[in-house]
């Protein structure tokens, strides 16, 4: 079953990452024939009803100006993506937590994916992820697409794309959406599986003591299993039509070694699964791939497997913006 094409749910502030996540979102529209929604998010009261008078007048006076400024800038997007060859299917602003109303917007379209930027312009940023991103990643019901940018202020989508692959549910779901993208576009693929080394289990967990440290023996039939089920991977993306251009297997810490790798291969896109087969899970995202996510030098496409069937709808046939 093929994840593209599908909607698309891009969202949007006046951040610099916003405008990134923006390029890979036309990008990624544009390759696998996905309908782009756009929505912007501004946070205000909803309610004034214990206010006085004059300030229940004072909030109806913000409400609108923020509603014209959120418009405003909805519309300077779209004029934006136009103008860089992209179309907008349809444009949505919501009032309300950002967090929320994205995940909330994402659900009532049924997105197949949802894009934002890594660190937008909320008064509080942590190191490297936004709380607004982070929410989403957290907790969304379908894939999410985390973009920042180099140095250079510039995506590098185009670049490649890294697979991280573990055998689990949704690493085998996040496999089936890099092959499908790889089809739909000219990037090439690479697939990375990270076996345990000494003193690390299969999640990226330190050990407790030097007890459980493997034997060189033991290292050595690790590796070769491991390579097995990167090759049954490779396989199965070549048997759905995806072309693979190397495999690599590291042994380490999973998380410190995609990061790695994808910095070494200059990837412009690192596809996993939320979820991996750690012995440590946490509600909705694993350890590897939240480490990833907030440390990656590029975006990064994080992909779940929810309970029950999954279903994927078709955008409809019309593509103009309401």
């Amino acid at each position: 079953m093929n994840i593209f094409p599908t909607k698309i749910l891009l969202a949007i502030d006046a951040s610099k990452d916003a405008g990134l996540a923006a390029k890979a979102a036309i990008e990624l529209a544009n390759t696998t024939g996905s309908e782009l929604h756009l929505v912007y998010v501004t946070h205000l009261l909803t309610e004034a009803s214990e206010a006085s008078y004059m300030a229940a007048r004072l909030y109806q006076e913000m409400y609108e100006e923020a509603k014209q400024e959120a418009q405003r800038l909805l519309d300077e997007q779209v004029r934006i993506i136009e103008e860089a060859g992209g179309g907008v299917a349809d444009t949505h602003l919501r009032i309300g937590r950002p967090d929320e109303e994205v995940i909330r917007l994402g659900e009532e379209l049924r997105a197949g994916l949802v894009v934002v930027g890594s660190r937008g312009l909320s008064p509080i940023r942590r190191a490297l992820m936004g709380s607004v991103s982070d929410s989403v990643v957290r907790h969304a019901h379908c894939p999410e697409l985390v973009v920042r940018g180099e140095e250079n202020g510039e995506i590098i989508l185009s670049k490649g794309i890294l697979l991280a692959t573990d055998g689990s549910k949704d690493a085998e779901l996040a496999a089936r959406i890099a092959a499908d993208i790889v089809q739909k576009g000219a990037w090439e693929l690479q697939v990375v599986h990270v076996g345990p080394s000494a003193g690390y289990n299969g999640g990226g967990e330190p050990l407790v003591t030097d007890i459980f440290a493997p034997t060189e023996e033991q290292i050595e039939e690790l590796s070769k299993e491991h390579r097995q089920l990167l090759d049954a991977q490779v396989k199965q993306i070549e048997a759905a039509g995806g072309a693979v251009r190397q495999a690599h297997l590291r042994m380490g810490r999973p998380d410190e070694e995609i990061i790695a790798l994808a910095e070494e291969i200059g990837a412009g896109l690192v596809v996993m699964g939320s979820r991996g087969l750690g012995g440590v899970k946490r509600a909705l995202m694993g350890s590897v791939s939240d480490s990833v996510v907030r440390h990656a030098h590029c975006p990064v496409l994080v992909v779940r497997m929810e309970e029950g069937a999954r279903r994927y709808p078709k955008p409809s046939a019309s593509t103009a913006r309401r």
